[in-house]
C-alpha cells in the first residue's frame, strides 16, 4: 500500500488586512463674509446720528449738496463791478460834475453858507415895532421869485406882528451846499424859529428849506425859497 502520505497542509490564508476606512469628507470652509463697501465720504452719517445739513462742517469735512462753479460766479461779479465803476467814472468826468465846486472850492462854499444863512435869519426875524428893518433886509438879500413872494406876504406879517405883539426870531441850525457852479448855488437849510406873543409862552418851530442863490456882483442873493 502506498504509504499514506499526508497531504500537505495548505497554509492558512493570510488574514485580509481590512481596507482603511475612508476618512469622512472634510466640511467645506465657509466663505468669508462680504465686506460692505465704504460709504461715500459725502454721505457718511454723523456719529451722533444727526441728519446732515448742507453747508455745515461735520467730521472735519465741508459738506455741500453741490459744487458751485466758483470761477464763473467770481468772473461775473468782477465784470459787474468793473461796469459799475466805469459808469461812475463817466458820470464824474462829465461836464456837470466837473462844474460843481461844492466840495472842491471850500472858500466859495463857506461864503455862500455864511451870506445865505445870515440873509435868511434877517428876513425871517421881526418884532411888532421892528418890521421896517426886516423889510429893508429883504430888499437887500432877496431877488427874483423869492423877492416877489416875500413882498406879497410881508404886509400880512406886519399886521399880525402889530396886533398880536408877535416877535419871531430865526436861527440857522444847519445848512449845506448841494451844488455850486458859475450859475449859482443850491442849498438845504434847517431853521429853528422861536415865536413869542404877548402874554403867552414862547413856541419853537423847525423849518426845512430848499434855497437857490445867485452871485450878483460881490454878494449872493436868494432868488428862490421852497419849503420841504
Amino acid at each position: 500500500m502506498d504509504a499514506l502520505i499526508p497531504a500537505p497542509r495548505s497554509s492558512p490564508e493570510a488574514p485580509q488586512t481590512p481596507a482603511p476606512r475612508s476618512s469622512p469628507e472634510a466640511p467645506e470652509a465657509p466663505e468669508p463674509p462680504a465686506v460692505p463697501e465704504a460709504p461715500d465720504a459725502t454721505e457718511a452719517p454723523d456719529a451722533t446720528g444727526a441728519p446732515e445739513v448742507p453747508g455745515t462742517v461735520r467730521g472735519g469735512r465741508w459738506r455741500m449738496p453741490f459744487r458751485p462753479r466758483v470761477p464763473a460766479v467770481l468772473a461775473l461779479a468782477l465784470l459787474a463791478c468793473a461796469a459799475a465803476l466805469l459808469l461812475r467814472a463817466q458820470e464824474l468826468n462829465g461836464a456837470p460834475a466837473l462844474d460843481d465846486r461844492a466840495l472842491t472850492d471850500t472858500a466859495a462854499t463857506d461864503r455862500v453858507l455864511e451870506e445865505v444863512g445870515e440873509g435868511l435869519a434877517q428876513v425871517f426875524s421881526y418884532g411888532p415895532g421892528d418890521t421896517a428893518r426886516t423889510r429893508e433886509a429883504a430888499r437887500r438879500v432877496l431877488a427874483g421869485r423869492a423877492a416877489r413872494q416875500y413882498e406879497a406876504l410881508f404886509g400880512q406879517v406886519e399886521q399880525r406882528a402889530a396886533q398880536q405883539g408877535l416877535t419871531l426870531t430865526t436861527h440857522v441850525a444847519r445848512a449845506g451846499v448841494t451844488r455850486l457852479d458859475d450859475r449859482g448855488a443850491h442849498l438845504l437849510v434847517f431853521l429853528d424859529q422861536v415865536a413869542r406873543r404877548a402874554g403867552k409862552p414862547a413856541t419853537t418851530v423847525a423849518a426845512q428849506l430848499s434855497v437857490t442863490a445867485e452871485q450878483r456882483g460881490d454878494n449872493w442873493q436868494i432868488v428862490d425859497i421852497r419849503a420841504r
